[in-house]
């Protein structure tokens, strides 16, 4: 089974280990990238990916 390139806001959320209200803070400050699918909010994987580099390089 492949990963999938965009999921829901609370599969984002558990993925990277943070709440639902941390999630928007990240996407409001354009940390994480989103797609409108419809009505319903999808994260890229892709973008969840690249915030987790980003953190472990200013670490």
């Amino acid at each position: 089974m492949s990963e999938p390139i965009c999921v829901r806001i609370n599969d984002a959320a558990r993925m990277i280990g943070v709440g639902r209200t941390k999630l928007y803070e990240l996407i409001a400050a354009n940390e994480v990238e989103t797609v409108k699918l419809g009505k319903s909010t999808r994260v890229t994987t892709a973008s969840l990916r690249e915030l987790i580099k980003r953190q472990r390089v200013a670490e």
